[in-house]
Order: structure tokens, then C-alpha cells, then sequence
């Protein structure tokens, strides 16, 4: 366990240092997995080594700008930018600090398609990434400034409940739905962070039948599990889309749960779309699936049997 002291010039540096409410000495705590202490009038920080030397390098940086009288803040956004500096191939860094990476040809073909794109569609079977790497683009897209919040929506498809009769209100009731959503974050950000965020508005959960009246600008939208749409919900929330956005829509063709399959909006939404400029479809298969090496073969033993 390294330690090491930071000392600020004075009182009020120290309380621009901190952040508002010492938001800024949390998200160092958070992201680098170190001990913020305040003691004398100077900051101790501890944890291992090489953390405590990167957040000591991210506390003379701010130091600095706030000693110049810039007023831009070294905020979250910055804490990333400079970790990202250390793997130029990645497209985000995690708190625990590992980098992300697109892991297959698809993947990678993906990825471009969201920054070339406004609207990407990405269909293929569960375990291919999908919805991890819309997230992690989502939260790329968030750091850098490029949009001024993340919204996640996801069909909710009821199976043998009734949302009324489930208990809790109404957050508590959805929540189970967006669970896979949730642990995207809780991977990339840590739980903290991502819970911070939703405080603050930077993320936005919004059921899709929740869509209707919206506008969403500046703004990554992402619609998960996409193939339990309906055609007309899937047509509500594609008009919803307003300047300065990015959407990704995700799904499996070969799970929809909706009790009259061929109704699925994403099915119908790749007939019709295809072809139109702006949207662009990728689409995965069972050699993209970066889970356990036995979902592979899971996957096609299922596509086997239901050929057959």
C-alpha cells in the first residue's frame, strides 16, 4: 500500500480541488481505487502504487489550470480522456483501469458504423457484445462532449405479471428489465458513478412505451432487446430522434417474446430501412460471442435443431 501527500496552496484551492460536496476526490476514489484523506490541510492519498502516482499526475494538472485561473473544470470527462492516453486503441478505460476493445471482425465493423451512422442497428445472438459496446460508445460519446446525456429504453415485455401488481414504484418495477444495461455500467464506471449520473441526468431510463411525446437531442440513444418492439413502437421511437443524436438499437431476432412473432419491429424495421442512407445494420453471428466459450456452441446447437 503506497501513500503519498498532495498539498494544496491554500484553503480555498483545496475546496476547488475537492469539487462541489468533494465530488471530484469521490470520482478519483471510484476510478482509481485509492483512499482520498484530508488531514492538515494536505490531501493523502493511498492505495497502490501506480494509482496514487496517476491520481497525485490528475491533482497537479488541476492544480495547475486553477493556479492560471482557467476556469474549465478537470472534471470526470478529463479523468478519462487521460487514462485513454495510455491504450490509443481502446475505446474506453474502465475504473479498474482495463481497457476496452473491439474483440472481432463484426465488433470492430460495429463500432465504425456508430460513429459513421446516426441510426446503427446491430442483430445477432446474445453474448456478441451488442449492447456492452453500445454502452461503452455511449459513454465515449458522453466524455467527450459530443452529447449532453445517455438514454436507455428497452421494451417491457410482460411475462405472466402485470408491472401494476409488481412491487415497488414504478423505477423499482422496471428495473429488473434494464438489468443488463445496468451491468454494463456498473463494469465500465463502477456502481457509484453510474448511480451519480443517473442523479444528475447524464443517464435516463425511459421504458419505450414511456417514447411517445419525446424529442431526444444531444443525446446517445439506445434501445435494447429491440426484437420485443412492436412495429409501432418501434416507428414511435425512431421519430423521436432529434438533432445531434446517436441511436443504436439492439436485438435477437430469434428470441422475440411477443406473443405474434412476425409483429416484432426490429424484424419488420430491417425490411423496410434497409437501404436508406444514414442507417446502417451489422449483423453478428455465433463466432462473435465473447461469453463462454460453451455459448458457441449452445447457439448452434439450437440453430441445428430448429433447421432440422
Amino acid at each position: 500500500m503506497a501513500k503519498k501527500y498532495f498539498h494544496p496552496k491554500s484553503s480555498e484551492e483545496l475546496i476547488e480541488l475537492a469539487g462541489p460536496l468533494n465530488k471530484f476526490f469521490m470520482f478519483l476514489e471510484e476510478s482509481y481505487r485509492v483512499r482520498i484523506n484530508l488531514s492538515r490541510g494536505r490531501v493523502e492519498i493511498k492505495g497502490k502504487k501506480e494509482n496514487v502516482e496517476e491520481v497525485y499526475r490528475i491533482l497537479k494538472e488541476k492544480q495547475k489550470k486553477i493556479q492560471q485561473g482557467e476556469k474549465e473544470n478537470l472534471d470526470e470527462i478529463v479523468v478519462y480522456k487521460e487514462k485513454e492516453i495510455k491504450d490509443e486503441n481502446s475505446l474506453f478505460i474502465t475504473y479498474t483501469g482495463k481497457p476496452i476493445k473491439a474483440k472481432s471482425p463484426h465488433q470492430r465493423e460495429y463500432i465504425r458504423a456508430i460513429e459513421k451512422y446516426d441510426i446503427t442497428f446491430a442483430i445477432g445472438p446474445a453474448g456478441t457484445g451488442k449492447t456492452f459496446l453500445a454502452v461503452t460508445m455511449a459513454l465515449k460519446y458522453l466524455n467527450s462532449g459530443s452529447v449532453q446525456r445517455i438514454i436507455l429504453s428497452r421494451p417491457v415485455v410482460e411475462a405472466g405479471e402485470k408491472l401494476g401488481f409488481l412491487p415497488g414504484d414504478f423505477y423499482e418495477k422496471i428495473n429488473p428489465y434494464l438489468a443488463p444495461l445496468f451491468d454494463a455500467f456498473f463494469l465500465l464506471l463502477g456502481p457509484g458513478v453510474f448511480q451519480r449520473y443517473r442523479k444528475e441526468g447524464l443517464i435516463e431510463i425511459i421504458p419505450l412505451a414511456y417514447m411517445r411525446g419525446r424529442t431526444l437531442e444531444s443525446a446517445f440513444v439506445i434501445l435494447d432487446e429491440a426484437q420485443n418492439a412492436t412495429r409501432d413502437q418501434m416507428k414511435m421511437f425512431l421519430t423521436r430522434i432529434g438533432n445531434d443524436s446517436k441511436v443504436v438499437i439492439t436485438g435477437d431476432v430469434t428470441q422475440v417474446d411477443l406473443e405474434k412473432k412476425h409483429r416484432s419491429g426490429l424484424i419488420h424495421a430491417a425490411k423496410v430501412l434497409k437501404g436508406i442512407r444514414g442507417i446502417k445494420f451489422v449483423y453478428f453471428s455465433e463466432r462473435d460471442v465473447v461469453r463462454h466459450p460453451l455459448v458457441k456452441k449452445i447457439i448452434k446447437a439450437y440453430e441445428k435443431e430448429s433447421e432440422g
